[in-house]
């Protein structure tokens, strides 16, 4: 996966917690941040008085008028988790992350470095095409023995 694609994961977490890891299909962390980020704004965020609002301003008044630090530092540390992972799963860490359950790594991608089906010609995850194993080997036979 690109550099580039990393940070604009990296980017979209800072915003919405979850949606990083989305964009990289990391599903589960997308849901389990994404899952955290809400339930900590019904829990700590002032659901009345956003519910009673006439308008998008006076909602956000009131947000910030009845959070403490406390919770503006719980939704920070949330949301700066959420874009710190992102960025580094898109870019590949950890290293080891393409194993299965039994520990043994399957076929990965050599662009992105995720599991391979292994009748597909291209990478699901990142769309890069692959060369078929069976074609690999005989251009390495050829060249290891020219006629």
């Amino acid at each position: 996966m690109t550099w580039l694609r990393a940070l604009v994961a990296g980017g979209i977490s800072l915003f919405l917690p979850g949606a990083g890891h989305a964009l990289i299909r990391d599903w589960i962390r997308a849901l389990v941040f994404g899952g955290l980020f809400i339930g900590a704004a019904v829990v700590f965020l002032p659901t009345g008085e956003i519910a009673a609002a006439d308008s998008v301003s006076d909602s956000m008044t009131a947000v910030a008028n009845e959070t403490d630090t406390i919770t503006q530092f719980l939704f920070s540390f949330i949301a700066l988790f959420a874009a710190i992972d992102a960025t580094f799963r898109g870019l590949g860490f950890p290293p080891g992350s393409n194993t299965n359950a039994d520990g043994e790594g399957g076929p990965s991608c050599p662009e992105c470095g995720k599991e391979l089906d292994e009748d597909l010609t291209f990478c699901h995850w990142c769309t890069t095409r692959l060369e078929p194993a069976a074609d690999a080997e005989t251009e390495a036979e050829t060249d290891a023995n020219p006629k």
